[in-house]
């Protein structure tokens, strides 16, 4: 990975899909048609859900290319804003850090050691853990911070404005739901 802030291969880093496409592999030689399984059929809340699930990555797609272009007005990426915002309020571990924003360890790790190279972020001894050392905002990663909250906070409103506060707010409590309900399936493990 290239320490540009081009952001483009460190978001799909960081988002775990490098880890996923290595892992499965050469896709295998599929069996004739004739002898596919046929998928059950899904009730109203499964196909609610599976639309669902395909306007999120639409959605995922246009607010990435929105934090990248956000993210630039404070001279980083969208990968590094994402895991400096993790720290903003208190040091964290890169595991806490990565639980945090549902992305792995070893994803933030690759993002992490590039803040520090560039001096946004710092590592610091931690003292419940000898090995697991705190990430912590540097004041040129709070800077840079504020630069993009500049450019994001009038975005912000002109975009929440469009949707209406009770539909975001709506959308919020139902994200946070499904996920707590993902986070508790075997599947999405």
């Amino acid at each position: 990975m290239s320490d540009r802030p081009e952001g483009r291969t460190e978001v799909a880093e960081v988002t775990g899909a490098v880890e996923v496409a290595e892992a499965v592999g050469a896709a295998e030689t599929p069996p004739p048609r004739d002898r596919w399984p046929e998928p059950a059929l899904e009730s109203p809340a499964g196909e609610a859900l599976t639309q669902l699930i395909l306007a999120t990555f639409r959605l995922n797609a246009r607010l990435m290319e929105a934090a990248q272009e956000l993210a630039a007005a404070g001279g980083i990426t969208a990968a590094w804003w994402q895991v400096l915002g993790g720290v903003l309020d208190q040091p964290r571990t890169l595991a806490d850090i990565g639980r945090r924003m549902g992305v792995s360890r070893q994803g933030v790790r690759r993002v992490a050691d590039l803040l520090v190279r560039r001096g946004l972020a710092e590592y610091r001894p931690n003292p419940a853990h000898r090995r697991a050392h705190l990430l912590a905002c540097t004041e040129a990663g709070y800077w840079a911070i504020r630069q993009i909250s500049v450019a994001q906070h009038p975005w912000a409103d002109r975009i929440g404005s469009q949707v209406g506060l009770v539909d975001l707010r709506h959308a919020l409590t139902t994200m946070r739901r499904l996920t707590a309900v993902l986070e508790g399936d075997g599947v999405a493990r």
